[in-house]
């Protein structure tokens, strides 16, 4: 029952978020263009029961970095608009198109990359997989990011455990108003 709820409120919130919010993601792709010629980025990612989608994103790096966890690429690789985009997290907007397809809900486990093997095993051994990656979840709230696998998988197991309606509209409040983190450049 609380799966299906969720999944109603990402459908509703993602078909709302993306009719409202097509002025912004319009502006920002304008922008975006200017900045670094290719205003989406997409990248394969690990989602539910370990299968793989095509996660899409505004660009905040220069075209031609590496397909690594952010914690790993350098700062460098981020421009000034790329900069701005994650620091207000606009970055992420482009995701609530992979939530109203399904592939991911507004508040799970972040989808890391299919080369992220440790993280990937930790996430099996705590049963994760079961449910879809998220834009923002416990661990962003906390400021505890992919360089850690072991502490995420926790964080991740335990906000899925219990996750409820409440707590749901907690981290997405919380995520709203600024709190938490994303993952940093080195």
């Amino acid at each position: 029952m609380r799966d299906n709820v969720i999944r109603l409120l990402d459908l509703v919130l993602s078909a709302v978020g993306l009719l409202v919010g097509a002025p912004l993601l319009l502006l920002v792709c304008a922008i975006a263009y200017f900045d670094t010629g290719s205003p989406l980025f997409v990248q394969m990612r690990v989602g539910k029961a370990g299968r793989l989608f095509a996660l899409v994103k505004f660009r905040t790096m220069r075209v031609g970095t590496q397909s690594m966890p952010t914690h790993l690429v350098e700062r460098s690789s981020i421009t000034r608009f790329g900069g701005f985009l994650r620091g207000v997290k606009l970055d992420e907007l482009p995701q609530l198109w992979n939530v109203l397809k399904g592939e991911m809900s507004l508040v799970g486990p972040r989808p890391c990359l299919p080369t992220q093997v440790d993280l990937i095993r930790e996430r099996e051994m705590l049963g994760v997989f079961v449910c879809r990656p998220g834009i923002t979840g416990l661990a962003q709230l906390q400021g505890v990011d992919m360089s850690v696998p072991r502490k995420l998988a926790e964080l991740d197991a335990k906000m899925m455990r219990e996750l409820t309606v409440p707590k749901y509209f907690s981290y997405l409040i919380r995520t709203a108003i600024g709190q938490g983190s994303g993952d940093p450049a080195a």
